[in-house]
């Protein structure tokens, strides 16, 4: 049997199929397009003409996939981008008449919840003790503290990759002023939260891998290569600098970032490098399951 979800994001539509073996889920098709449906919201409140298109486009070709898979069951779920604007309805109509399947706006804490699900299940060993899984979308930031793989507690910050970047970095490459004003914001933001120290940090999400697959340039994506890596904070303090001090054009051709990240990848850097700094974490482990890899765990424990 197979079984699907889509994660609607701020910035990424993302489709995972598995198969249900004996052994566990399998993956048979984990897709990423940048729908950028989070384009311009946080001036406007609204979704984008464009970006609506531009993510229903992506849905039906991910419709056409999920025919060609023969699944069984689907799950789709929409976070901070259809969580706040005014007009979602234009989104959400047509976006469930393509898959044939209504999208759940899903409230950040039943998010960050999903995460941690797909985490316990990825790094059970690291899930076991004391952690803080953090997950960097588009338009918001999930925080999770577990402690003997149970969920302690969830927040869910409105920062993330594409608001933070098109909040303050308007010139290219960003000023210095532009720079501290990024992460002055970042951590007005994380300052008020309670999170425990000494805590394994883990990131998910596109921020999060990004890190993994430019700190070992990596030019073809290898799941095997980002789940469960270990990067510094020096490295990521390293990265970010990078990103701030080039322009887009440049970033684009790094090995490892993948071109439709270029202009928004300092802002989510940001987020984990002053989480780091807020736990005095000296390294995170990525991992590159999520909110789908929760949603496909959710439908087999159902089936």
């Amino acid at each position: 049997m197979k079984l699907a979800a889509v994660d609607i994001g701020s910035n990424t539509l993302l489709l995972l199929v598995v198969e249900v073996a004996s052994g566990g889920l399998l993956a048979r098709r984990d897709e990423c397009r940048f729908g950028r449906l989070g384009q311009g919201l946080d001036r406007s409140g609204r979704l984008a003409p464009e970006a609506i298109e531009r993510s229903l486009a992506i849905l039906r070709d991910y419709r056409a996939m999920l025919d060609q898979e023969g699944v069984a069951r689907l799950a789709v779920v929409g976070t901070q981008a259809l969580r706040e604007a005014d007009n979602a309805g234009d989104f959400l109509a047509p976006a469930g008449e393509i898959l044939g399947a209504p999208v759940e706006v899903i409230r950040g804490e039943r998010e960050a919840e999903l995460v941690f699900r797909s985490v316990a299940e990825a790094l059970p060993e690291v899930a076991g003790g004391d952690v803080v899984v953090c997950d960097v979308g588009g338009g918001s930031t999930e925080l999770i503290t577990g402690k003997g793989g149970r969920v302690s507690s969830l927040v869910s910050v409105p920062i993330g990759a594409v608001r933070l970047s098109e909040r303050h970095l308007a010139s290219d490459p960003p000023t210095a002023d532009q720079a501290r004003a990024l992460i002055g914001d970042v951590d007005a933001h994380l300052a008020p939260l309670e999170l425990p120290g000494g805590a394994a940090l883990v990131g998910t999400a596109g921020t999060a891998t990004t890190l993994a697959t430019v700190e070992q340039r990596l030019r073809v994506w290898d799941p095997e290569r980002v789940q469960g890596f270990r990067i510094s904070r020096a490295a990521v303090e390293r990265q970010l600098a990078r990103y701030l001090e080039l322009t887009v054009s440049d970033r684009r051709r790094l090995p490892g970032l993948e071109p439709q990240r270029a202009d928004v990848i300092a802002g989510g850097v940001a987020v984990l490098a002053r989480l780091m700094h807020r736990l005095d974490a000296p390294e995170m482990i990525i991992s590159d399951r999520g909110v789908r890899w929760g949603l496909v765990h959710e439908l087999a424990s159902s089936s």
